[in-house]
């Protein structure tokens, strides 16, 4: 990429990444940031689809025969925390630090047009592959409408790229989320006399058990299968042996078990209680360290990492590597910022891992 090229392509992304912040897009209400996605993949001359605020577009030359790659980050932002000491919507660079501030900046706003610039100067490339540019909508809530809802609607994907703050480090392996509403049932009784069955005793014994379950498999990236109780609930009246407890349990799961074989585990250790998961669709992910895509970050200096915060990549059905500018650090947090040169740099990462890739 030329240096004409590399500058074009830092203001486009740059400017978009403005619109953005100014145009709040929190999870669930991306309308109007989808739109500004939508005009300008049409400004640079593809011709987006769209699904809810899901805006996608195949660059030309689409072969049925070749391989596809997705690039992927999300429009949507965390409601504003409190704390912020500058308007959370209103992009202000400071031109000591080279820091661009908004909500959503570092989030993955960064990521997101980043992405979008590689995707515009590959797009018109020769390549031996397919690409695929998604701006997806609540990721933040791992809503149903976003990821999950278009997945099918995508042309087969071998894999993907998926835009978060990494410092342009590839996660090859990330944590996936099950939320375990838990109950241990007892006896109802009076507490002045020895009769009934504690429902919180058995829950104590039950969380006790967790607290040192310890999984056979731990994950050479990911460490062991995390498994935290974060609220409790049992009893109507002093007086009153409490005949229901019932807690929550937040398990972070790896790459070597999936959901499914989590919870089976957990049901087996904790036959006392019942076991419902709210969800089992956040699962882990994993890619080969040995992946041409994941070589070629690696080669650049980029060490690989295993993730411990939650991505699309939860709903991805196919092999992808999380990387993107900026840092995990400054997510969620007031007066969010993204380093300008982050942008510059990450472009440029990008391009190079795509230009001339072998799958």
């Amino acid at each position: 990429m030329n240096e004409m090229d590399t500058d074009e392509l830092y203001y486009m992304a740059t400017d978009l990444l403005k619109s953005l912040i100014a145009t709040p897009s929190v999870s669930r209400d991306e309308t109007a940031a989808a739109n500004i996605i939508e005009e300008t993949m049409r400004k640079l001359g593809f011709e987006p689809r769209r699904h809810i605020n899901n805006v996608w577009a195949v660059a030309p030359g689409y072969d049925v025969s070749l391989p596809t790659i997705l690039l992927n980050s999300h429009i949507d932002t965390v409601k504003p925390v409190e704390g912020w000491t500058r308007d959370p919507y209103l992009p202000a660079e400071d031109p000591q630090t080279e820091r661009l501030y908004g909500l959503g900046s570092n989030d993955a706003g960064a990521s997101l047009v980043s992405l979008i610039g590689a995707f515009a100067y590959m797009g018109r490339r020769p390549r031996e592959y397919n690409l695929v540019m998604l701006a997806s909508a609540q990721e933040e809530v791992s809503g149903r409408d976003g990821m999950e809802a278009v997945v099918t609607m995508l042309p087969h994907i071998d894999m993907a790229i998926v835009g978060e703050p990494t410092g342009m480090r590839p996660a090859i392996a990330e944590k996936g989320l099950m939320v375990i509403d838990a109950e241990a049932r007892g006896v109802a009784g009076h507490a002045a006399r020895d009769e009934g069955v504690n429902a919180i005793y058995k829950a104590m014994d039950a969380i006790c058990r967790l607290r040192s379950l310890k999984l056979e498999k731990v994950s050479d990236m990911l460490g062991p299968v995390k498994m935290t109780v974060t609220q409790i609930e049992a009893g109507t009246q002093h007086n009153v042996v409490p005949d229901t407890c019932r807690f929550v349990i937040d398990v972070r799961t790896t790459d070597v078990y999936s959901n499914e074989e989590t919870l089976e585990i957990m049901r087996r250790e904790l036959p006392g209680c019942t076991l419902t998961p709210r969800s089992t669709r956040l699962n882990p992910s994993s890619i080969s360290r040995m992946h041409p895509v994941v070589r070629r970050l690696e080669m650049l200096g980029f060490e690989p990492f295993g993730s411990p915060t939650l991505s699309d990549q939860a709903l991805m059905p196919w092999p992808s590597v999380k990387c993107g500018p900026g840092d995990s650090a400054r997510s969620h947090t007031p007066d969010e910022y993204i380093l300008l040169p982050e942008i510059r740099s990450a472009i440029a990462v990008y391009t190079r891992v795509l230009d001339g890739l072998k799958l």
